[in-house]
This record gives C-alpha cells, structure tokens and sequence, in this order.
C-alpha cells in the first residue's frame, strides 16, 4: 500500500509518501515539505495569523495534489504542537478544510510522544530493554519511557526551540542573564515531572529524535546524514557542554554554516542546545543515541497496525484466521 503521511509541524509542513505493509519497515517513496514557521507566525494572543493560515492552507493544497500524483491510496494528515495550542485552532482546521479538502488531526502532546516512542522501539527493538525517549521538536519538548511498544509515562512540555527563539531570541541573542534566566526556565519546566521516568530507575537505552538533536549530534562530531540512516550516531553530553558556550558566542551567519544546521533553522540552535543540556543533565545521561525514525514513522506503524488487525493479520505477519 502507497500511503501520504502529511506532517504539519511547529517549523515545517512535510508530506512523506511511504510504501509499507503490516509486518515491514516503512519505504520512503517520496518527500515533499516546505518550512512554514507556524510557531513563529503567532500573534500576542497566540493565534495563527492570516500569513500563517496562506502558507498552511497552500502546502495542504500542494501536498494533496502531490499525493494523488505519486498514487497514494490514503493519506493521514495530522498537526502538532503550533497548531494544537494555537488559539483559533479550529478555525485554522476548518479554513483548510474547506479550501483544501483536506482534514488535520490535531495530536495531543501524550499522543505525539506516545507514537514517536512506538517509532524508536520498533527501530532499535526488544534488545534496547527498557527505554527513555526525547523529541525536541518546534513547539514542544516530548518525553516518553518505557519497557513495552507503549509507553508507561509520555507527556509534553512546551519548550520547542522555534518557540523558545521567538519568545526568548526576537532581538537577538540575550546576554549572560537573559541565557541564565531561559536556561533556569528549561530546568524548573523538565524537573517538576522528571519523577514519571525516573522513579523507575535509569533506562537500558536513551534515544533522541528530531531535527534539533540531529543537528546538534552533527555539530558535536555525528556522521552525516549521506553517511545512511544505519550509522549509529550520539549526541555526548560533554561535547555538548564543551560546544554550547562556543554556539552562544557565534553569530547567526556563523552558526548557519556549522555542519547539520539549515540557515532556516540557525536561530533555534542556542535554544534547541538549552533543551538538549538540561535534557542530559537532569536524566543524568552521559549520551543521547540519535534516532532515524520519529512522529511520521510511529504514525504510520500504528496505522499499518490497524489495517493488519482488521484484515485478520497480527503485525508481525501471522495470520488470525
């Protein structure tokens, strides 16, 4: 089965088709996506604005008429943490619904972090025991930890690095007390619920996922993405330590060019780094293995899931009948 996963998120909107069935690794066929900022296209009151809403309703636009193009049977269209907390969300759905056809479901912050868990299990397996999960994704921070496909504690916090650069990086880089003040907001904001993974004791495996750690994994040493996504890549927490007063330092055009950073994405770096540090410091974890597979990936395994159900197969590939 063709299958378009349409990913609306806080820093870009990205249509995947995937060729899969039940029981196999999903097959990227083809990618198409488009950096629509929306984390950034919010006004004081916290709403989309009308930029915003053009450049969303016009992606939807393009990736329906490029999933048609490339044969996709179905296509599953879901949005994340700009979107979800937004707050004329529902207009937003139902302007794109209306002019596109097209229907978003927005994904509370468990559910994101819940199926991105599912996502890392099934790469890494049965053999990564039990399992701690972080996304840093545009808008918020997901964190999830557990020994089985679901995990038992998921939950989301508001701390992406596209909405911590526009709240905290609007004028430019803050000085030594403006760092200290975000960097002591990160901490509280991950310490006051750290108790759900760790009252279980330290995980078998740590694994982080999204664009923010692959960058900052690259910057700390990290093969490229042309290296294949089968090398295994960290993100070590001394490296880490040692490169993020060198990244507060840099300006804007020093940081677009160090290796694994998008331009679009070069003023999220300090911000995402923020996270990333206190993630490793308060989980009291000397590495963050870095993950291929995220949301997209745990969106369509549980969708393939269900169709395997449904037509009498369970997912490994045995027949019910």
């Amino acid at each position: 089965m063709r299958l378009g996963v349409l990913d609306i998120g806080s820093n870009t909107g990205h249509l995947l088709v995937v060729d899969a069935h039940g029981g196999a690794a999903p097959l990227p066929a083809y990618s198409y996506k488009e950096p629509l900022r929306l984390a950034e296209h919010l006004d004081d009151e916290g709403a989309v604005s009308q930029a915003g809403i053009d450049a969303l309703t016009e992606f939807c636009r393009q990736a329906l008429v490029v999933a048609e193009d490339k044969g996709c049977e179905e296509m599953l269209g879901f949005a994340t943490s700009a979107v979800r907390d937004a707050g004329n969300s529902d207009a937003v759905l139902e302007h794109v619904r209306e002019v596109t056809g097209v229907d978003l479901e927005v994904l509370p912050g468990e559910d994101e972090a819940r199926l991105t868990f599912l996502a890392v299990r099934r790469w890494f397996g049965w053999s990564a025991g039990r399992l701690a999960v972080f996304d840093i994704g545009g808008g918020s921070l997901e964190i999830a930890g557990g020994q089985d496909e679901a995990p038992d504690v998921a939950w989301s916090l508001p701390l992406g690095a596209a909405r911590l650069a526009k709240d905290w990086f609007g004028s430019g880089v803050p000085d030594e007390e403006g760092i200290r003040a975000l960097r002591r907001q990160i901490r509280a904001e991950i310490a006051r619920d750290a108790g759900n993974l760790l009252r279980a004791g330290a995980p078998d495996r740590a694994a982080a996922t999204s664009k923010t750690f692959r960058s900052l994994a690259r910057i700390c040493g990290a093969a490229p993405s042309a290296d294949g996504p089968l090398v295994p890549r960290q993100l070590p927490a001394a490296a880490l330590a040692e490169w993020l007063p060198k990244l507060i330092a840099m300006s804007p055009e020093e940081l677009a060019v160090l290796p694994g950073v998008s331009p679009s994405r070069s003023h999220q770096i300090v911000p995402g780094a923020l996270v990333a540090e206190a993630v490793l410091d308060i989980f009291d974890l000397p590495a963050l293995e870095v993950c291929p597979w995220a949301l997209r990936e745990g969106v369509i395994l549980e969708r393939f899931d269900q169709i395997s159900v449904l037509e009498g197969v369970w997912p490994g590939g045995t027949s019910l009948r």
